[in-house]
């Protein structure tokens, strides 16, 4: 009953009701934060259970797409509970790919079920210019890193995101671009005549560009105890809201190419009864549908 208490209360707080220096006074103001040029570092900050369908994409896409104009670290939390995950990424451990460094981070499944603990982790420890939070089911392809380094030379903001993502419709687990990730692990290209384009409003969960010294200072929602305690059961990622309060901003959007998302009907990392699985199936296409009629949607060749 506490927990859901305080999830109520920073539910509402992260809706601007209560000032933001109350739980995170350290932000560090912009004048403080290094404007910097030249080859700049991103560090990539993902997470996998139940999902190596979706990575298989993810990781793929920095191998056949490497960048050139900066050094990206990706960073995976992951259970070694998860065979197929551990599997994967002992694969792409084994590429090398210029200008990448692969970093494995194994946790108990309870920290990888409360997103925020690895990205408060990964945001305190990070030694980059820049802190990209993403999900496992978005992809970099199409000079999307090399633009993404042009577009950071010498910017300040706390928080950034593309402006633009394309993505998939709902797949369902027999979607054949998911079946052929479900296969042994390779490097997979993607057919992206599918996709189409979608505008985005705000810095969501998979689309958290950080400014590396604003990661350093406050982390991720480190001073909320609700978002850093392990849980048995994946919990929803309300702290995706409560980061861009912390960090008194929606986010600043940015012109980059090649952002790229599969988007699913079910969801691997939730396990319940039947009948829980198909209402949340079946909420889960209502709330699609309802942000596709708001936001619109084009081909993914605008």
């Amino acid at each position: 009953m506490w927990n859901l208490i305080q999830l109520a209360f920073f539910r509402f707080a992260a809706g601007g009701w209560i000032p933001a220096r109350w739980f995170e006074p350290n932000l560090p103001p912009e004048n403080d934060r290094a404007a910097r040029n030249g080859h700049l570092t991103l560090e990539v900050v993902s997470h996998c259970w139940n999902y190596s369908h979706f990575l298989v994409y993810q990781l793929s896409s920095v191998v056949l797409f490497p960048p050139q104009k900066l050094d990206v670290t990706m960073t995976v939390f992951y259970s070694p509970d998860d065979v197929k995950t551990k599997a994967l990424l002992d694969f792409f451990g084994q590429q090398s790919v210029p200008g990448v460094t692969w970093n494995w981070q194994p946790v108990p499944k309870q920290q990888l079920f409360r997103r925020s603990i690895g990205r408060n982790r990964a945001a305190l420890a990070t030694k980059a210019d820049w802190v990209w939070f993403t999900d496992c089911d978005l992809m970099f392809r199409d000079d999307c890193l090399d633009v993404l380094a042009e577009v950071l030379q010498g910017r300040k903001e706390a928080l950034l995101f593309p402006a633009v993502e394309r993505t998939t419709d709902l797949l369902a687990e027999n979607n054949p671009m998911l079946q052929v990730g479900s296969t042994e692990p390779q490097v997979l290209d993607i057919d992206t005549t599918s996709f189409t384009s979608r505008q985005i409003s705000k810095a969501t969960g998979p689309l958290q560009i950080a400014h590396g010294d604003v990661c350093r200072a406050v982390g991720y929602c480190q001073n909320i105890g609700l978002y850093q305690q392990p849980v048995e059961s994946f919990a929803k990622c309300h702290e995706d809201r409560a980061f861009r309060w912390l960090l008194r901003s929606q986010g600043e959007p940015i012109s980059i190419p090649g952002v790229f998302r599969i988007r699913h009907v079910a969801k691997g990392r939730y396990s319940g009864n039947d009948t829980r699985s198909k209402f949340r199936t079946w909420l889960r296409v209502w709330q699609s549908q309802r942000r596709d009629r708001k936001q619109g949607s084009g081909s993914a060749n605008d």
